[in-house]
């Protein structure tokens, strides 16, 4: 493999997996090198501006950390928001071309399909199915908690607990044993 570089990565494409959704529903699909400050600015805009309902991020291979990290970001930021995931596989196909071709004949290709990880994740403002596979009822809000802490929404979701007297720092009283010096013990042999 030392002698062909990768010319071209596609994707197959899959239909989401998920039935009865709008037709003009958005699909933000997540790559590898996508920001996620571009992809939280559109989504968000998409949501809050234009009053969209429900939301559906992709993400394949190396991006399915990043498109977990995009839901989690607008689930903070909407609040009450249902969540449906489904997890299974896409089947990519890389074309590797060779750096050094026989002199006598065309150029080789080699075709190789990979089987990687990929993950939809639909986001609604209303009620989904609880019973279906993979869903996650909105988190509760603690908007009152955070106005008696003080703390703003990109802080803390609930105040600290007051400090209890027995957490404070004590001293430390160390009592030393009556050992020699020289008597050849170690501290893992006072036990």
């Amino acid at each position: 493999m030392e002698n062909f570089r990768k010319v071209r990565t596609s994707e197959e494409e899959m239909p989401l997996p998920f039935p009865d959704l709008p037709p003009d529903v958005v699909e933000m699909k997540v790559k590898e090198g996508s920001k996620i400050r571009n992809l939280m600015n559109f989504a968000m805009a998409q949501m809050e501006l234009k009053g969209r309902r429900q939301i559906v991020f992709s993400g394949c291979g190396r991006a399915v950390t990043k498109t977990i990290t995009c839901v989690e970001i607008m689930k903070r930021k909407l609040g009450g928001l249902h969540q449906v995931t489904k997890v299974r596989y896409k089947t990519l196909l890389e074309v590797w071309e060779n750096q050094e071709p026989p002199p006598d004949g065309p150029a080789q290709n080699l075709t190789v399909h990979k089987n990687v990880p990929s993950i939809c994740i639909l986001l609604s403002r209303d009620p989904l199915d609880p019973n279906q596979v993979g869903y996650q009822p909105p988190e509760p809000r603690h908007e009152a908690a955070e106005d008696t802490a003080g703390s703003s929404s990109k802080g803390l979701k609930r105040p600290l607990p007051p400090p209890c007297e027995e957490l404070l720092p004590k001293k430390l009283q160390v009592q030393v044993s009556d050992i020699p010096r020289g008597s050849g013990t170690t501290a893992g042999q006072l036990d």
